[in-house]
């Protein structure tokens, strides 16, 4: 990048927060109460969509139940996932990344309902300028969510970089030709994440952080020269 950094956009599950695991079980929970084949890897490759896209790809045999299906998913994942909390650094990652000037925004698959309950539960509602969530707006990997953050922050597409854990994630950024980020500790292996072309894949929560101060600094140093 050789624009100034002024926005970083983060999915959330799989990306700042430890929920995969317990998605795919509620997804698994709610398909066996319904009678419906679902299997864990399937069950994890659409984590990112919104609900009612994951309720088309997963269950095409049985669109009158998806509404049940969902519900069923949503009242197990929210009876079971008070124990899900950031990957270890997140916080110091996001906090550091604020206090250098930047701001952070949050583009997730989750409902807003969802995701307020998130935020509240980590208490970084303060933390982010905008959020967008898939029940308000498109689902990725249109590029919808990310064109109305940037509109909302008053940032350029060139000047913003989306940071996510799946293919989704780094389509949508592609979409508007954003930079992107992806991370290897999420649901999509490396291997999917290359194809869309991120400026790096990270290991983990550590390396993320450190290549994003990289890029921050690296581009307010050429800005000034």
């Amino acid at each position: 990048m050789n624009k100034p950094v002024e926005l970083i956009i983060f999915d959330w599950d799989g990306t700042l927060f430890d929920s995969v695991g317990q998605i795919v079980a509620s997804l698994l929970f709610a398909a066996q109460q319904f009678q419906q084949s679902l299997t864990a890897d399937a069950a994890k490759s659409i984590i990112g969509l919104g609900l009612p896209e994951v309720a088309q790809r997963l269950f095409p045999q049985a669109p009158e139940l998806h509404s049940e299906i969902l519900q069923c998913y949503a009242d197990h994942y929210v009876a079971n996932s008070k124990g899900d909390v950031w990957f270890a650094g997140v916080s110091d990652m996001l906090f550091d990344l604020k206090a250098q000037g930047l701001q952070l925004a949050v583009a997730t698959g989750k409902s807003r309902k969802g995701l307020d309950r998130v935020l509240a539960q980590t208490q970084s509602q303060a933390l982010f300028a905008a959020t967008r969530a898939a029940s308000e707006t498109k689902s990725k990997p249109h590029p919808l969510m990310l064109e109305e953050i940037l509109a909302e922050t008053g940032v350029a597409a060139e000047r913003a970089i989306m940071v996510g854990d799946t293919s989704y994630d780094l389509e949508m950024a592609c979409n508007i030709a954003m930079p992107r980020v992806g991370v290897a500790y999420g649901v999509h292996s490396v291997d999917v994440l290359q194809q869309f072309n991120p400026l790096t894949v990270a290991s983990d929560v550590s390396a993320l952080h450190q290549f994003l101060r990289q890029q921050v600094q690296a581009a307010a140093a050429a800005s000034i020269g």
